[in-house]
């Protein structure tokens, strides 16, 4: 079958959703000879970065089904899997879901002492565990037995695997997790209908450029990779998924696989920031996919430079230098990105820019009460999509805390401008409330002083508000600030470019990039290593905790 119409044909498919998506295709006959999927590490007698035909996925999800169904696994039982690799991940994913099972993918960066409690709330039926994951939870209760590594699973008869079960729109898929910002994470879960309703109204669309050979450096247990697993399925598209992050590991995939297509987050694009971009073969690159938070423009800059496009002119299709970013902002709860925005060399549309809301969510910019704001003013921003999670697992109090007037609310503070555009200021806990109306906004102030400061790749701004004994912004002459009650003050942390000195007093740049209303609260501005930075295991900066430490520490 053509792919086009195999693409619509699956797109009109009433049965088809995220937990039998491999099986689908095949059923409307995708040829087995077909792109499956490539890993990055050997697997189940594989080595890696051996492209596995669709006929061969199918065998090795077939095999680890069998494996499972023998320990007891059947529909609807919470399998917790910790790992290493993206294949396990991933393979996991697509076995637990053939039976029913309910597989929760957990980052293999968490902390055991995380791992373990966050095992013990999902009152998990069973775990799944690599060797040295395994090995971190040895001392713990987990409330769950260990049934084994992912790869023993590959060990299985793929003819001995039970039918695949028939799922229901509304049956539980996936269990991923969010950051945890703030301690263990939360357990987000999305069912067959609600994680495969992007996927969906994208099959519909005509296919992008840029997805037909996808590097895929996303974090494996994120809601993100099982849901670009699908469409790369769906789209009977080549994706090579990586396990790390890194920027040197994705600019050394992108280099010898030579994918027209990579999507990530954005510390991986801040990463990449740090490199010397022209020192790299990138020629195969059309486009770029951020998910997750947004991006920020001196690091979108950097990458449209690089690569190419495909654009029309009077004389047909033509390929120009420079590649496509599509930006956005997603989360684990939105279930895919409910924003875009697309950017290539031409384009100047920044300042926080989300874009406009994909067709198939409606979106709202909410005051306290859950009322619509007009455009111009900031608010709570509302999502109401068919692509939501279904609720936090076994947290039905934290579930209905994030919902308001029938509006799922995200967190994040935002406006919508005249011409229908969103614009991203801030998290809220990040953010500051000043009185008289005003607030401040660390991510926006961010923004500011990347575009104001060539010499800098990354930075953080840590705003605080403090009851007492606090000290005021710093004053021309000063080296420490007295205390002054309810004072709020600014700490800026630099990430530099290579060759930039350290010891330059960057405060007045700095200040006059925050603007008057943050610049009069500044308090110091430090430069820093990235490896000193507090991050969750997706990489995000963990503000709260950069608050506690400069709450307790003195300025110097």
């Amino acid at each position: 079958m053509r792919t086009k119409g195999l693409r619509g044909a699956l797109a009109a498919d009433p049965a088809l959703g995220a937990g039998n998506v491999l099986a689908r295709v095949l059923a409307h006959g995708a040829d087995p000879d077909g792109p499956g999927l490539t890993f990055d590490s050997p697997v189940d007698g594989h080595p890696g970065e051996h492209p596995l035909t669709l006929g061969q996925l199918d065998e090795l999800v077939a095999a680890r089904a069998a494996w499972l169904h023998e320990r007891g696994v059947g529909p609807r039982d919470p399998i917790a899997v910790w790992a290493g690799t993206a294949a396990d991940m991933v393979l996991s994913f697509l076995a637990l879901a053939r039976l029913g099972a309910i597989p929760a993918l957990m980052n293999g960066k968490l902390r055991p002492e995380i791992a373990a409690e966050y095992i013990r709330r999902l009152r998990a039926g069973g775990v799944l565990a690599d060797a040295a994951h395994a090995e971190a939870l040895q001392g713990h209760d987990l409330g769950a037995p260990l049934l084994g590594q992912p790869a023993e699973a590959g060990t299985g008869h793929p003819v001995a695997a039970p039918k695949h079960y028939r799922h229901h729109a509304d049956d539980p898929i996936v269990i991923t997790h969010t950051s945890g910002t703030t301690g263990v994470p939360k357990a987000v879960l999305h069912s067959h209908a609600s994680l495969f309703a992007a996927t969906r109204h994208l099959l519909s669309m005509p296919q992008a450029q840029g997805t037909s050979r996808i590097l895929n450096a996303l974090p494996a247990p994120h809601t993100a990779t099982v849901l670009m697993v699908n469409q790369a399925l769906g789209n009977r598209a080549e994706m090579f998924l990586l396990s790390e992050q890194g920027g040197e590991r994705v600019l050394d995939a992108i280099q010898r696989w030579r994918p027209d297509g990579v999507f990530g987050f954005s510390v991986t694009w801040a990463e990449l920031a740090r490199f010397d971009l022209s020192a790299y073969d990138l020629d195969s690159v059309r486009l770029w996919f951020n998910t997750g938070d947004c991006s920020h423009e001196p690091h979108v800059r950097r990458l449209v430079k690089v690569g190419s496009r495909d654009v029309m002119t009077r004389a047909g299709v033509t390929r120009v230098p420079g590649s496509v970013f599509i930006d956005g902002l997603g989360s684990s709860e939105m279930g895919h990105s409910m924003f875009h925005i697309t950017h290539t060399v031409d384009t100047d549309r920044y300042g926080r820019c989300i874009g406009r809301p994909y067709q198939f969510t409606k979106v709202a910019v909410l005051d306290d009460d859950g009322d619509e704001l007009p455009p111009g003013q900031v608010g709570w921003l509302g999502i109401d999509s068919p692509s939501l999670f279904r609720g936090y697992w076994n947290d039905s109090v934290t579930t209905y805390r994030s919902r308001l007037r029938g509006w799922y609310l995200t967190g994040d503070l935002v406006y919508a401008d005249a011409e229908g555009r969103y614009h991203h200021l801030d998290r809220a806990v990040d953010s500051v409330d000043v009185g008289d109306g005003r607030r401040f906004f660390t991510a926006l102030s961010e923004e500011r002083i990347l575009a104001a400061c060539p010499d800098v790749t990354d930075c953080t701004v840590v705003i605080v508000k403090e009851s007492d004994g606090t000290v005021r912004p710093l004053r021309l002459g000063e080296s420490h600030a007295p205390p002054r009650p309810g004072a709020v003050v600014t700490d800026v942390l630099l990430e530099l470019v290579a060759g930039a000195d350290p010891a330059e007093d960057r405060t007045e740049r700095i200040r006059a990039a925050l603007g008057p209303d943050v610049g009069a609260t500044l308090r110091r501005v430090v430069p820093v290593r990235a490896d000193e930075m507090p991050v969750t295991v997706t990489g995000k900066v963990r503000k709260v905790a950069l608050r506690e430490r400069y709450l307790t520490e003195s300025p110097s």
